[in-house]
């Protein structure tokens, strides 16, 4: 089963590929704090119109190249 994750697009200065700020949020066991933590994922952008701040879809797929294993799916932001 393929991952589908949903972040925000923090930088498109490279050819065909954006990178995408994923956040997740999870409640700490002892303390029950709520605590968040983010990553950025390489994705490829294959023709899907987006920008800088826009939140996006991606979905993991077969290694494109050394860093890049997933893809846009689609642009949540309207």
């Amino acid at each position: 089963m393929a991952k589908t994750l949903t972040g925000t697009v923090v930088s498109m200065k490279m050819t065909d590929t954006v990178v995408v700020r994923v956040e997740r949020a999870f409640q700490h066991k002892l303390y029950e704090k709520t605590i968040k933590r983010h990553k950025k994922y390489l994705a490829g952008s294959n023709g899907v119109e987006m920008k800088e701040g826009d939140s996006v879809q991606i979905k993991e797929t077969r290694p494109l190249s050394r860093h890049k294993h997933f893809i846009v799916v689609a642009n949540v932001t309207k």
